[in-house]
C-alpha cells in the first residue's frame, strides 16, 4: 500500500474575506477570529479527499490528530493512523514541521497538504526534495507552484500519481512574502527553495509573476476606457493588482493596491473593505466589479481577493464581472486559461466560459476561463 502524510494547516486562508491578506502570526490570527474569520481549510481538504476515497484499499493515510488532518480523513471514511500531538486551536508551524519529520519516519511515499505560501514554507524547511509533495490551496496568498490550481484538481492529481498514472516530476519554487509589507500595500517576495511535485501542466497553477514596467502604457490606456465607460448609477468595485490601481490613479482616488475599494459616481466611497462591508454597502444597489487575472496563474477569484467571495458575487451577478489585463499579462498564461477557484463549486463553473477582456483603448479579446 502506497503511504500517504497529511497536513492540513487549520487557520490558512482564514485573514481572506475580512480583509487581512493572511493569517501569520497570532495577533492577526486573532484579530481574524474578532472579525468572524471562519476555518476553511477543512472543507477544501476534503473536496480533495474525496478524490481519493476510489483508492481506499490501496493507500493508508498518516496525519496529525484532530483539525490538522484526522478529523477530515475520517469525514471522508478513511481510518488513518495518527501519530503526534497537538494543541487543538493553537496550532503552529512547529506542529507542520514536526509533522513532516514523523512522517518521514513512517517512510510516506507522498506527502498532501493543505495551506498558502505559509505552509509550503514550513514543508520545505522540513523535508526539501525527500518526497514527492503537492499543496490543496487554501491560503490568501499563493505565490508558490506546488500547489494545485483547486482542491479537485489536487486530489485528481495525487489520485494520478498514486497509481502511477502520471510519472513525471518537477522541482518547483517555494515563495512567500512579508505579510506586514503586503498589508501596507507593497510585496516583497522571496524565494525560500524548491519542492519536488508530480507534474501535469493543467493541474498546477504555477508561479505569480508581477508585471513589468513596460506595461505602464497599457495599463493607462485600459484605464481611459474603463473611466470613459462607468455608468453613474453603478457602484464598481476595484479589485486588487497595478492594473485596477492606475484605473484609480487616473481618477486620482486614493486606493489600496492589494484589497478592495469601493467607487460611485467616480469618487471613492471607502476602501479596503472586507466581504461583509462590500455586502452591507452594495446592499441592493447595482454594481459591478473590476478584476484583473494574476500574472503566470491567471487567477481572476480565489488567489488574494477573497473579500470577493461568492455571496458578494452572486449578489453582483456574472454579467456584472469586467475584466482587465494587458496583452503582456495574457501573454504571461502561454494559452492557459484564466481560472476560478472561489470556494464554491457550482458557481465556479458557472463562471467557466468566455469573457471579454478590455486589453487597451477600445481594444478587447475574447478569452476562455476554466475551472
Amino acid at each position: 500500500m502506497k503511504k500517504i502524510g497529511l497536513i492540513v494547516n487549520p487557520i490558512a486562508g482564514m485573514g481572506g474575506k475580512v480583509g487581512l491578506k493572511g493569517t501569520d502570526g497570532l495577533a492577526i490570527l486573532h484579530k481574524a477570529r474578532s472579525l468572524g474569520a471562519r476555518p476553511i481549510s477543512p472543507k477544501r481538504t476534503i473536496e480533495a479527499l474525496e478524490r481519493l476515497v476510489s483508492l481506499k484499499n490501496e493507500i493508508e493515510i498518516i496525519t496529525y490528530p484532530g483539525e490538522m488532518g484526522e478529523n477530515v480523513t475520517k469525514h471522508c471514511g478513511f481510518n488513518p493512523k495518527v501519530v503526534g500531538t497537538i494543541i487543538e486551536g493553537k496550532t503552529t508551524a512547529h506542529d507542520t514541521q514536526q509533522a513532516c519529520k514523523d512522517f518521514l519516519n513512517h517512510k510516506i511515499d507522498f506527502l498532501l497538504f493543505a495551506g498558502g505560501d505559509g505552509t509550503a514554507r514550513d514543508i520545505y524547511k522540513a523535508v526539501g526534495n525527500k518526497v514527492v509533495v503537492l499543496g490543496i490551496p487554501t491560503g490568501v496568498k499563493i505565490h508558490s507552484a506546488v500547489y494545485a490550481c483547486n482542491p479537485i484538481r489536487a486530489g485528481d492529481l495525487a489520485a494520478l500519481y498514486l497509481q502511477g498514472r502520471t510519472k513525471e516530476l518537477k522541482e518547483v519554487e517555494v515563495m512567500d512574502i512579508d505579510e506586514e509589507a503586503f498589508r501596507n500595500g507593497f510585496v516583497s517576495a522571496k524565494l525560500y527553495g524548491y519542492l519536488k511535485i508530480p507534474f501535469k501542466r493543467e493541474y498546477i497553477q504555477g508561479s505569480k509573476t508581477g508585471s513589468s514596467t513596460t506595461e505602464k502604457y497599457s495599463q493607462e490606456a485600459i484605464a481611459q476606457e474603463i473611466i470613459e465607460n462607468m455608468d453613474d448609477d453603478l457602484f464598481y468595485i476595484i479589485g486588487p493588482g497595478t492594473t485596477t490601481r492606475t484605473i484609480m490613479e487616473r481618477l486620482e482616488l486614493d486606493n489600496t493596491l492589494l484589497g478592495v475599494d469601493l467607487v460611485f459616481r467616480k469618487k471613492l466611497i471607502k476602501k479596503d473593505l472586507n466581504e461583509e462591508e462590500l455586502l452591507e454597502h452594495i446592499g441592493e444597489k447595482k454594481a459591478k466589479i473590476i478584476v484583473t487575472p494574476i500574472g503566470g496563474q491567471g487567477f481572476l477569484f480565489g488567489r488574494g481577493n477573497q473579500q470577493l467571495s461568492p455571496d458578494v458575487i452572486k449578489k453582483i451577478g456574472e454579467n456584472n464581472i469586467i475584466v482587465v489585463a494587458t496583452k503582456q499579462k495574457i501573454n504571461s498564461l502561454n494559452g492557459k486559461p484564466f481560472l476560478v477557484d472561489s470556494g464554491d463549486n457550482q458557481l465556479d463553473l458557472a463562471l467557466s466560459g468566455y469573457i471579454i477582456v478590455t486589453t487597451g483603448y477600445r481594444e478587447s479579446v475574447v478569452y476562455r476561463i476554466s475551472l
